[in-house]
């Protein structure tokens, strides 16, 4: 992200717990400490006189949710975007427009049925979740601040994500669908999720959710058999929902169902999509990996 709006000529401030590692990992950037974003509001100073504000806080979602975990995955989204809006209305002047990071994780299963940004949330534990966050940064909108809260699918990456998770097996020729592989995979690649962001950040049109995901969304067995075919291996062994389940509790369940989600908000904007076929997304992902 912070890439991307280098590129195009953009001055970034970047607040993080530990300074010293942003401004190693990120070159030429201002970086300023907010060390307990749960507890303490985000350092108005390091907001004042910026134009916007994308906020990609929170706690790993993948990961065996304890009761800790939720704690963690919850108060570093909810609490993190709380403080956020505390550091927004000392700000002065303050930032015009917020992009808050989200999830098709609101929608819940919602098995073949095409979702947009219309459809009302489910009632599980992710569901709730979401619900939190996004009003969190609904509520910075009282201080006229435009807010964008971009529901993000399934990344593809050259690092990290479930695509990480997924290469090891199948380079092997161990990877095949999940589940029966019939639930469908709202994803997206990287490239266009920095692309939306950046898009609605500046687009004065694009305001409340946006679904971040690519224009065709795939069952998990479609996503399977162009991964193999894309490295060249068999993709037909398949992983039972039971053997997810005991390695990752409940949050199996973000992988054994999905929802169709499509970005119908960036399109009706004008959003173009820079990687929108699965196989050539897929390609450019695994060339740089």
């Amino acid at each position: 992200m912070v890439g991307g709006l280098k590129r195009r000529g953009d001055d970034v401030t970047v607040l993080a717990r530990d300074v010293a590692r942003a401004r190693s990992i990120f070159e030429g950037v201002d970086a300023i400490a907010w060390e307990r974003p749960d507890t303490d509001p985000c350092p108005a100073h390091a907001l004042a006189g910026r134009d916007g504000v994308i906020h990609l806080l929170g706690e790993p979602i993948a990961q065996r949710w304890s009761e800790r975990a939720r704690r963690a995955i919850r108060d570093s989204r909810v609490l993190g975007t709380r403080n956020l809006r505390a550091g927004l209305e000392l700000a002065d002047p303050r930032p015009r427009v917020l992009v808050s990071q989200s999830a098709v994780g609101i929608y819940g299963a919602r098995g073949d049925e095409p979702v947009d940004e219309s459809q009302p949330p489910a009632q599980d534990f992710l569901a709730e979740l979401v619900t939190a966050w996004e009003a969190e940064a609904h509520a910075v909108e009282s201080l006229g601040v435009r807010v964008v809260i971009t529901r993000t699918g399934v990344v593809l990456s050259p690092s990290g994500g479930a695509l990480e998770e997924m290469l090891p097996p199948f380079r092997l020729g161990l990877g095949g669908p999940v589940a029966g592989g019939r639930q469908y995979v709202p994803w997206v690649h990287l490239d266009d999720v920095v692309g939306a962001l950046l898009f609605c950040l500046d687009a004065r049109e694009a305001s409340g959710p946006v679904n971040v995901t690519a224009p065709e969304p795939v069952t998990n067995r479609e996503l399977s058999r162009t991964l193999g075919r894309v490295l060249h291996r068999p993709a037909v062994i398949p992983v039972p929902a039971l053997a997810l389940r005991v390695l990752y509790g409940e949050m199996a369940s973000v992988v054994t169902t999905g929802a169709r989600a499509v970005p119908a908000r960036l399109r009706a904007l004008g959003y173009t999509f820079i990687q929108p076929d699965l196989e050539q997304a897929l390609r450019a992902v695994i060339g740089r990996h």
